[in-house]
């Protein structure tokens, strides 16, 4: 299809301000506005705000790895990566006895990373583990796994303001600033995506909308058994000079069966994280485009909590597997991250099947950051209909499954307990939403 002259993306995440860098440099002549709901991007609340995410090509799927591997090679080789934003340490990726699920996932992964011509070592017995990463020590409690050592890990928040300092320096992208609560919609077929309506009751219109709105996608469109709003925990703690030294340089080390990954420390901050089914967050909504006045139930982020006694305890025990002398450490500061989770763990970038002139570019899943320089051309491939058959299948408008069982992500790589409800789980310990800062490094 032709672009169209005026377009508004809407969320200055990964998804939009990628999507907004593909339209400056593709379609120079189409009038691009970005709206963000925060004042300043980065967004302190966007899940893409953090000090660390894992840039690898290792997926046990094979169309994600060659993606992946795009992408890694101009964190690699551009000024993407360069003034810090970008580590090559490595990624050891391992596995518990017993675990079948968590092997599968990681053989499939070694082979795929293998076939791109990655740096990859397998380690069969946690002999060959510790001699990649000797300094997790001899409690480490695993079976196998293997090392890639051209993986590597990103300043998150550098990442997002990097991209947007160059939108700024191009000035072909307008930025404006609202919260959306809707979107506008055509008096004519009442279907047809005219535009947004903001907080204030003003409204913006366009020829044509992105929805690159994350973990609030599903209050703008009914998403239910597509994609559900799951918050992730993550723990910071202070280390030593010491402690600095001997981690810096160990490559990242992920834990299929757990979940649990921690990432080299930078500036004396240790971050450990968990990749789980996580805490949903039911929230009573209006349904999106009903004009009957229904209301439906969906999990929604909840911003400024610290992270349940359930999340502290799994990384307490983590810890004693992995780093045991830090195990009983008091945390700097913790936080919920907010996924867009999809029952396989595949974007949606996709014409809306019902809804012309709206194309959504969310379903992250916990994994989108490290194709941030490449998702935007692949979200405007899309727009022109010109993505490739194998990511148009992948990410194509989903069958929607049993929204009662849908309780996250099924791709192999998740762990936790299902079904894990936030206010339940802070209530029940003791912590009823205490507010917590962000941890910047």
């Amino acid at each position: 299809m032709a672009v169209p002259e005026n377009i508004l993306i809407v969320g200055g995440g990964v998804f939009g301000l990628s999507t907004a860098l593909s339209l400056s440099k593709r379609h120079p002549t189409s009038q691009v506005t970005l709206l963000e709901a925060s004042p300043i991007i980065p967004n302190p609340h966007g899940s893409s705000v953090d000090s660390s995410r894992i840039i690898r090509a290792d997926y046990s799927h094979p169309t994600y790895s060659k993606l992946a591997a795009e992408a890694t090679d101009l964190w690699r080789t551009t000024e993407w990566g360069q003034d810090g934003r970008y580590t090559q340490n490595g990624l050891l990726l391992v596995y518990p006895d017993g675990n079948s699920t968590a092997k599968d996932y990681t053989t499939k992964s070694y082979h795929n990373v293998k076939q791109l011509g990655e740096n990859a070592q397998l380690l069969p017995t946690k002999a060959d583990v510790l001699r990649a990463a000797p300094a997790y020590g001899e409690s480490l409690s695993v079976a196998g796994g293997y090392v890639n050592w051209s993986s590597g890990w990103a300043d998150a928040e550098a990442g997002v303001r990097f991209a947007k300092q160059r939108l700024d320096k191009e000035g072909k992208v307008r930025f404006i600033t609202g919260e959306v609560t809707r979107l506008l919609f055509s008096e004519t077929d009442n279907q047809t995506v005219t535009g947004v309506v903001l907080a204030n009751n003003t409204t913006i219109t366009s020829d044509f909308v992105i929805l690159a709105t994350g973990a609030w996608t599903a209050s703008l469109i009914d998403l239910r058994g597509r994609a559900v709003s799951t918050g992730q925990a993550i723990a910071y703690m202070r280390i030593s000079d010491e402690e600095q030294r001997t981690l810096e340089n160990m490559p990242t080390i992920l834990n299929f069966a757990t979940g649990i990954f921690i990432i080299p420390p930078r500036n004396n901050i240790l971050k450990i994280a968990r990749h789980a089914y996580g805490y949903h967050n039911p929230k009573p909504i209006p349904l999106p485009g009903s004009t009957a006045g229904e209301t439906i139930h969906v999990s929604l982020p909840e911003h400024g909590v610290t992270i349940p006694l359930e999340g502290e305890t799994a990384f307490r025990s983590a810890l004693q597997q992995l780093l045991p002398t830090f195990a009983d450490r008091p945390f700097l500061n913790t936080r919920v991250c907010w996924y867009t989770d999809t029952p396989k763990g595949d974007f949606i970038i996709t014409h809306h099947p019902t809804h012309p002139h709206l194309l959504l570019a969310t379903g992250g899943s916990g994994h989108a950051y490290k194709f941030f320089p490449v998702i935007g051309d692949k979200v405007v491939d899309a727009l022109e209909g010109t993505l490739s058959p194998e990511l148009r299948t992948l990410w194509d408008w989903p069958e929607a499954v049993d929204e009662e069982r849908f309780e996250g992500t099924e791709d192999g790589s998740r762990s936790g307990e299902k079904g894990l409800v936030l206010g339940v789980e802070l209530a029940r310990g003791g912590n009823k939403g205490k507010r917590t800062g962000r941890a910047v490094l």
